[in-house]
C-alpha cells in the first residue's frame, strides 16, 4: 500500500482532538465468553462436547462502542437498560472498570440483561447462545429514560445511537437524544438497526454498511449507480445531509445533498477478525465530528481505528496512540507495535480491566525462521493479544550464545518481530530473564516452546498465582537459529 501523503497532518488532527463529553444510549449487552476444547463428540447424541476451562467477560453492543470512545479520550456516560440481575451488576462493574460513567442506566425488573455466551475453542467459536428480551422498552424504564434526555441544559456534547434491535431505541427516545443534542449544539450520529430508517429522521449521521442499506433502501448494491441511488433514499427517508454507508473491505462512500461523493479506501493492513469494527467506525466518527473535524478526515480517522480493530481477535477498543501508530505505517517499518515498558503495564493493565486475554512470551529471536513463525502463530491462538519481550543486545551477549550474537541488533529484530500478522506488540527487555517484565505486566497466558518443559518456565509461580495458565506450545522439528548458523559455517559461506 502506497504512504499517505495527507498522514502527518491527520495524525496531528488525531492528537488535538479535545476531550469532550459523549453519551451511548442503545442496547447495552454483557458478553461471555466461555474457552474450553471440542474435540470429541457425545455417545448420547451427534453433538460435540465442551469440555469447558474458563469465563471472561467483556463490554458488548452500546457498552463496547463507549469503551471506543473512552479509549479515544472521550468522557463516555451510557443510557440503556439493563435488568436486576447478577449480568447487570457485572455489566456495570466492568463499565465502571473502564472508567465509563454508569449514572445514566435504567433497571428494569422486568427484563433480563442482554448476554451472550459464545464458547470458543481456541479461536473457533462452537455456540452462542443468547439471553435477551427484543420487546420495546416501555412504561417507567422508557420514562425513566425521556426523563435523563429531556435535562437541560443536557449535561453531554453530543449523542451516539447504538443501535442492535434489543428494543431500548423506541421512536421517543430516538427523538428525545436528537433534541438533546441539537439543545447543546452537538451531533446525533446512529448506527442504525433493522429496516425502518424514518424512526432515525433528524440525526446528523447514521452508518449502515453494504447489507444494512439495501435493506433500508430496497436498492441492491452492485455497482456506482447504486450506491448514488441508495444514498438519495436514505438522504429522503432520514433528512440527512450526507449519506454514508460502510462498505467492508472497499472503504467508506459518502454523498452529499449535492451530489459530491467519494470512496475512502480501507486502511486495514492485516485482518484477524471484523467483529467490533462497525462500532469503532461510529465512536471514531462521532467523536471527531463532536470535535468540529470535517466529515472526510473524520471517516479516514475512522477507517485507520477500524484497521487496528480487525487486526485483533475480538473486539478492541484503539487508543489514539495505535491509530497514531497505524497512520504511521503507511510505507514505513511498523513500529508502532513496539512498546516502552510503561506502555506494556499500560496495555496489560487496560486487557485485564476488559477482561481479556493477552499472551506473553519472549526470547532472542535472532535470526527469525518458519519455526519462529509457526510457534508465535500458535501462541497467538491462546489469547486476544501477542506480546513478546525481547532481550536487548546487551542481554544476548551475557546469554553467551556465541561469538558475535545477536547477530541483527535490538531494532532490527524488533521490526522483524513487529511485521509479524501474529505478533500485536514488542517489548525489549535488558535483564538476563524477562521475569520482572512478566510480573509487571501479569499476563493472562505464559506460553513457552515446549522444549521449556523440564528447564524451569521463568514467571510461571506470578502468572499461576495470579489467576493465569502456562501452555508449552509444540515446536517444528529442526528449525532453530543454532542449526540455521551451524549450516552457514558448514557450507563455507561464513569465512
Amino acid at each position: 500500500m502506497l504512504a499517505d501523503p495527507d498522514g502527518h497532518r491527520l495524525a496531528g488532527v488525531l492528537a488535538g482532538l479535545p476531550a469532550t463529553r459523549v453519551l451511548v444510549v442503545g442496547d447495552l449487552i454483557l458478553d461471555r465468553y466461555a474457552d474450553g476444547r471440542a474435540n470429541r463428540v457425545s455417545p448420547e447424541a451427534p453433538v460435540l462436547v465442551f469440555d469447558f476451562a474458563s469465563e471472561r467477560y467483556l463490554l458488548g453492543g452500546a457498552c463496547n462502542v463507549a469503551a471506543n470512545l473512552r479509549a479515544l479520550g472521550a468522557s463516555a456516560s451510557v443510557l440503556g437498560v439493563i435488568g436486576r440481575d447478577e449480568g447487570g451488576d457485572r455489566l456495570r462493574s466492568l463499565l465502571e472498570a473502564t472508567d465509563i460513567d454508569t449514572q445514566a442506566i435504567v433497571v428494569d425488573e422486568s427484563r433480563p440483561t442482554t448476554r451472550k455466551t459464545r464458547y470458543v475453542a481456541k479461536t473457533l467459536q462452537v455456540l452462542r447462545v443468547d439471553e435477551e428480551s427484543r420487546s420495546p422498552v416501555g412504561g417507567d424504564a422508557e420514562a425513566r429514560m425521556l426523563a435523563l434526555l429531556e435535562q437541560r441544559p443536557f449535561p453531554w456534547k453530543s449523542v451516539l445511537l447504538s443501535d442492535y434491535g434489543k428494543g431500548v431505541l423506541t421512536p421517543r427516545v430516538i427523538a428525545a437524544a436528537v433534541a438533546a443534542a441539537r439543545s447543546e449544539g452537538g451531533v446525533t450520529v446512529v448506527d442504525p438497526k433493522g429496516t425502518d430508517y424514518s424512526i432515525y429522521r433528524g440525526v446528523d449521521l447514521l452508518t449502515p454498511n453494504r447489507e444494512e442499506a439495501e435493506a433500508a433502501t430496497g436498492v441492491r448494491i452492485v455497482g456506482s449507480d447504486d450506491l448514488h441511488r441508495a444514498a438519495q433514499r436514505l438522504r429522503e427517508i432520514t433528512g440527512v445531509r450526507t449519506a454514508v454507508i460502510t462498505l467492508g473491505k472497499d472503504g467508506v462512500f459518502f454523498e452529499r445533498e449535492d451530489g459530491s461523493h467519494r470512496i475512502i479506501p480501507t486502511e486495514a493492513r492485516q485482518v484477524f477478525d471484523v467483529t467490533g469494527a462497525g462500532d469503532t467506525v461510529v465512536a471514531v466518527l462521532t467523536f471527531c465530528r463532536a470535535c468540529g473535524v470535517p466529515l472526510e478526515d473524520s471517516l479516514r480517522l475512522a477507517n485507520h481505528a477500524a484497521g487496528v480493530t480487525v487486526s485483533k481477535l475480538g473486539t478492541w477498543a484503539p487508543t489514539r496512540r495505535e491509530i497514531a501508530a497505524h497512520i504511521g505505517e503507511d510505507g514505513q517499518r511498523p513500529t508502532g507495535k513496539v512498546l516502552t515498558r510503561e506502555q506494556a503495564i499500560e496495555v496489560g493493565s487496560r486487557m485485564r480491566a476488559e477482561g481479556r486475554r493477552l499472551v506473553f512470551t519472549n526470547g532472542c529471536f535472532d535470526i527469525l525462521h518458519a519455526g519462529h513463525c509457526d510457534y508465535l502463530g500458535r501462541a497467538r491462538s491462546y489469547g486476544d493479544a501477542l506480546m513478546v519481550g525481547l532481550n536487548t543486545d546487551a542481554s544476548v551477549q551475557r546469554q553467551q550464545k556465541g561469538p558475535g550474537r545477536p547477530f541483527n541488533t535490538l531494532d532490527d529484530r524488533a521490526a522483524v518481530l513487529a511485521a509479524l500478522q501474529a505478533v500485536d506488540y514488542v517489548v525489549p527487555f535488558d535483564d538476563d530473564t524477562p521475569g520482572k517484565l512478566i510480573e509487571a505486566v501479569t499476563p493472562h497466558v505464559l506460553a513457552k516452546g515446549e522444549d521449556w518443559r523440564d528447564k524451569g518456565v521463568v514467571g510461571r509461580e506470578w502468572v499461576e498465582s495470579h489467576g493465569g495458565q502456562v501452555v508449552l506450545v509444540p515446536l517444528v522439528a529442526g528449525r532453530s537459529t543454532t542449526n540455521i548458523v551451524q549450516r552457514i559455517l558448514d557450507s563455507g559461506a561464513g569465512s
